[in-house]
Order: C-alpha cells, then structure tokens, then sequence
C-alpha cells in the first residue's frame, strides 16, 4: 500500500474570473482523478488522512472550470467557479491573516533533495563533481564505496570511546552512496518509500 502522505501535491485554487488566490490544498493521485472528473475540486486531507471534496460539510463547492501544472510539473493550478465562501472562517478566500507570528514551518526533506541532486549529477554530469565521477566509474566504484562507507560506520558503531558525532557522519556517507546506488539503477525514492510502508507492522 502506498503512504498517501508522501505522494502529494500542492494545488492552488484560483478564482476563474476575480483571478482571486482562494486557497492552497494537497492531492493524492486519486484526489487528482477525482478533480479531473469533476464537477468539483478534491483533496487529501493529511489530518483526517483520507479524500474530501471540499464543500461536503459547507456546500461550498469549488467547480472546476481548467487545470494546469508549473514547469517542474510539482505545483498545480486549478481554475474555479466557487459556490460560496472558500474558507472555512466565512471569508471569501483563505488568504486574509496579515499576522506572522507562530507560523507553521513545514519541515524540509533534506534526504528528498539530496537525492534531486544525485539524480542531476547522473543526468548532468559535471567534471568536477565526485558524484558525476561515481556514475562514469559505474557499478565497480559504486559499490566499491559502499562498502568502505558500511564499514567505517561499524568500526565507529563497535569503537570504546563512541563519538557520536562520527556516528552520524558515517551513517550519512553510507545514506548518500546508498541513495547513489539505487539511482544509478534508476530506481526511485518512492520505491523504497513504498517497501517501507509494507514493513510498518514488522
């Protein structure tokens, strides 16, 4: 079973004739179909993690009139007409706190990232990029590394005097040349996502 919660995408709702920014939500590919099937919008809700179509409870429906994706093909942009209020305060739109405090920061997938990284040194190598290197050397070296990396982090992991901090350094070098192995496969992260989540009972 796939972790919905790791394949989303966020879709900014827009007003199809103010051009009014109404609201910012998140989609799972079946929130997408839904939406592409219409009349009306849906989402994936991550705190009730399941589908909804947004104005269920409100008949505030938002009907879809064209949906469109950026250059990177990770943000939408849904065109609406709206059968009411979109927020759930009563407003019009969402957007219409000017008070920045106590924010909510999304974390930032620093392991997600760096694998784009790896994935664009494979697609555009750079000569003076030691990742580009390891993809031209191919499985030797690669594999090569992934040793070297495993077993400095048990020598650190069995040392007396546990440093944490190599600890943690070892663990990363082993985490990016295992990210590195599995791209040079073409293998995905949501792979490994996805055989991780069959594994959350074990």
């Amino acid at each position: 079973m796939k972790n919905l919660e790791t394949m989303l995408i966020p879709a900014i709702i827009q007003d199809s004739k103010s051009k009014d920014i109404l609201m910012m939500g998140y989609m799972n590919s079946e929130a997408l179909k839904k939406t592409i099937k219409g009349p009306n919008v849906w989402f994936y809700s991550r705190s009730k993690k399941r589908l909804w179509e947004k104005g269920e409870t409100s008949k505030n429906y938002l009907e879809v009139v064209s949906i469109t994706t950026d250059c990177d093909k990770d943000v939408l942009l849904i065109t609406v007409n709206p059968k009411g209020p979109t927020c759930h305060t009563g407003k019009t739109l969402c957007f219409h706190d000017t008070n920045l405090d106590n924010l909510n920061f999304a974390d930032s997938n620093i392991v997600n990232e760096i694998f784009e990284v790896i994935e664009n040194r494979k697609n555009n190598p750079e000569s003076k990029s030691y990742t580009s290197k390891l993809f031209s050397e191919g499985n030797d070296l690669i594999s090569q590394k992934v040793i070297e990396e495993l077993c400095e982090l048990i020598v650190e992991f069995n040392s007396s005097d546990q440093n944490d901090e190599r600890i943690i350094e070892e663990a990363c070098d082993l985490l990016f040349h295992l990210m590195v192995m599995i791209s040079y496969k073409d293998i995905k992260l949501n792979a490994l996502s996805e055989e991780l989540e069959k594994r959350k009972k074990h």
